[in-house]
């Protein structure tokens, strides 16, 4: 396990080096938070308690998903083009004859730049959203680390998302579509446009049944008490369960992609 815990730190080390990059990822998170809170309040001043959330509420949606946008990588951004690209250029047969595992090995690596993208990029435009408007922050300390502990799930659940597209590169000629695809579910999917809970019907059931309702909905609603006692539980199980499902999935897909290519290099 040291060597994972080697990796995350030389992941959050690598990130910390894009000082540029990150200067410019907050100003556009604190842009488009702004743009957002202020539909939000046209939204919620004609339709008050919509979707369960009061004004307080809805506009400390819109500015923990800005927090949480980078790393949960609701848009992309991590590992997932690399890892892309060596599988295009054949250098993953390298990778696979590590003493490493791949699995855990990439998993390290952007839990190690999801820590510094929370960091980096998501504590300033909350604190200048908290500024700006009255958000409805957690009254008891406890909410903290539970909050922390759902973020951690959803990061969880979107590296192994992410890694799931990342192996379709091994039967696809570009993984670039399937990426795109990812992108376009998760910002959907994960309540980044507009929470789940204002989505209608079964439209409504089935999104909140997705695994992407774990990178934002849930740790939205951890943050905003909408999950205490035995709902926690039951919501950091459906994380947790989503969680070992698609990394289980891919690790089925690692081991028939490395068949592949020990019966191509033979």
């Amino acid at each position: 396990m040291r060597l994972y815990a080697v990796v995350a730190a030389g992941g959050f080390r690598r990130y910390t080096t894009y000082r540029t990059a990150t200067a410019a990822g907050v100003f556009t998170n604190t842009v488009f938070g702004f743009i957002l809170a202020y539909t939000y309040i046209a939204l919620w001043d004609e339709r008050p308690q919509l979707g369960g959330y009061d004004m307080s509420q809805a506009l400390t949606y819109v500015w923990i998903g800005q927090a949480l946008l980078a790393a949960c990588a609701m848009m992309g951004g991590g590992f997932e083009d690399e890892l892309m690209e060596r599988i295009r250029t054949g250098d993953i047969a390298v990778d696979l004859y590590r003493p490493a595992d791949l699995q855990l090995w990439w998993l390290a690596g952007d839990v190690g730049r999801a820590a510094f993208q929370l960091l980096g990029r998501g504590v300033v435009p909350m604190l200048v959203g908290a500024l700006a408007f009255d958000l409805a922050l957690p009254g008891s300390p406890w909410t903290w680390p539970a909050f922390l502990l759902s973020v951690l799930l959803g990061i969880v659940v979107s590296f192994a998302l992410r890694y799931l597209v990342a192996l379709s590169a091994f039967w696809l000629l570009d993984g670039a579509g399937a990426a795109q695809i990812a992108w376009l579910l998760g910002l959907f999917f994960s309540g980044m446009l507009l929470p789940l809970n204002l989505f209608p019907g079964l439209l409504g059931e089935v999104a909140r049944m997705l695994p992407w309702s774990s990178l934002l909905q849930i740790p939205a609603d951890v943050f905003l008490g909408k999950h205490t006692g035995w709902g926690l539980v039951e919501v950091y199980a459906f994380q947790g369960g989503w969680a070992v499902v698609l990394l289980l999935a891919g690790r089925l897909l690692q081991t028939a992609a490395t068949r592949r290519v020990v019966v191509q290099g033979g």
